[in-house]
C-alpha cells in the first residue's frame, strides 16, 4: 500500500520535518521489520534526513544551496523561470529509504525527515511506501 502525505508550504524555500507523519504510517502499516520508502513526486521539491535537534542546520543547508545554486543566472534557459529549483531537487534527491526495525523507523538519535520546497509556496504530496522484510 501506498501512503500519501499532503503539505502546504508557505515560503519559497522551506525544510518542513516530516518525521511524526512517517511514523505514523509505519505505526499503521503494523510492520516489525522492512524498509520505508519516502518519495517526493515533484520536480522542484526534495526529500533528505539531517539534524532535527538544532533548526539552524535547516537553515544552514538552505543558505549554502542558494549559494551554489543561485536563483538567478544567466545562463538559466528554462523559460519558467525556477531552473534554481529544479537543480536543487536533483542534488537533494527526490526519495530516501529507511530501515525499519520492532516497528519504528530506524532512524539516528539527531535525525528527522524533511520535505525541501524549493520553489514555493504550494500545495505538495509525499508518497510513503513500506516494505515488510
Amino acid at each position: 500500500m501506498i501512503y500519501e502525505i499532503n503539505l502546504k508550504t508557505s515560503a519559497r524555500t522551506q525544510f518542513v520535518d516530516i518525521t511524526r507523519q512517517v511514523e505514523a504510517i509505519v505505526a499503521q502499516a503494523d510492520v516489525e521489520e522492512g524498509i520505508c520508502v519516502v518519495y517526493v513526486p515533484h520536480t522542484t521539491a526534495a526529500v533528505t534526513i539531517n539534524e532535527n535537534a538544532d533548526p539552524t542546520v535547516r537553515k544552514d543547508i538552505a543558505k549554502v544551496l542558494d549559494k551554489l545554486i543561485p536563483w538567478v543566472e544567466p545562463f538559466y534557459e528554462h523559460a519558467e523561470g525556477n531552473s534554481a529549483a529544479h537543480v536543487k531537487s536533483s542534488v537533494v534527491g527526490c526519495s530516501q529509504t529507511v530501515i525499519i526495525r520492532n516497528g519504528r523507523l530506524l532512524l539516528g538519535t539527531w535525525q528527522g525527515i524533511y520535505f525541501c520546497e524549493f520553489d514555493g509556496p504550494r500545495n505538495r504530496k509525499v508518497y510513503v511506501k513500506i516494505v515488510k522484510g
